[in-house]
């Protein structure tokens, strides 16, 4: 194993940004967790690929898509219910704001 670790406060910056609240005891579980995936990810890293062709499934699948058919729109209260910043334009509109990533 790389000895790749996972610390409590990577953890807890993890959580936050999935929007989770976690306890202490949840926060180290889940640091034992995510740090033993990590690991396992890295171990996986060192074994030779050579000549190993890509899949998107490990069996033979065709067409497992369904019909794309429109239905009923998500109301907009409950779309914007979970973000973080939501605004109401003047004219009533609701939406959810996200900071600029762009100058």
């Amino acid at each position: 194993m790389s000895g790749q670790t996972l610390t409590l406060d990577e953890v807890r910056w993890i959580a936050h940004l999935a929007r989770l609240e976690l306890s202490e005891a949840e926060l180290e579980m889940m640091t034992r967790q995510l740090g033993a995936i990590v690991e396992y990810v890295a171990q996986l890293q060192t074994l030779d690929t050579e000549g190993v062709e890509p899949l998107a499934h490990a069996l033979p699948v065709s067409n497992v898509f369904r019909d794309d058919v429109p239905g009923e729109p998500l109301p907009v209260d409950q779309a914007v219910a979970a973000a973080p910043d939501r605004r109401v334009t003047p004219r009533g509109e609701r939406f959810f704001a996200v900071p600029a990533v762009l100058e």
